[in-house]
């Protein structure tokens, strides 16, 4: 089950606090009963704003790219002056793979 997030919490408690407030005053009791009717109704109603709260979407996140993958480019939306009819120039390139740890020291002791 995911956690709540600040505004499910503050939104809760801000609804718990207003209308226990409201209902008491409204109703003017005075008794226990009435008292813990009150108070019951107002974390029922604070439990039901925090749960209708939206919960902020997740965003997306780029996938790791694999060393030596091609990498496309293309230029803007706008087209430059007598390139109308043309498609969309794409430029490929490879990543370089990552150097280990060992092939960086082989290449530090060449440069000696």
């Amino acid at each position: 089950m995911p956690r709540p997030t600040a505004a499910q919490l503050s939104y809760g408690s801000v609804t718990v606090v207003f209308s226990t407030l409201a209902m008491l005053l409204l109703f003017r009791t005075g008794s226990g009963i009435g008292i813990a009717a009150v108070c019951t109704a107002a974390l029922v109603l604070g439990l039901l704003v925090s749960v209708t709260v939206p919960a902020p979407a997740r965003r997306h996140t780029a996938k790791a790219a694999r060393p030596g993958a091609p990498v496309s480019a293309h230029r803007g939306t706008a087209p430059a002056a007598g390139d109308e009819g043309r498609a969309p120039v794409s430029v490929q390139s490879r990543i370089p793979a990552a150097r280990t740890a060992a092939q960086r020291v082989g290449e530090h002791s060449l440069r000696r």
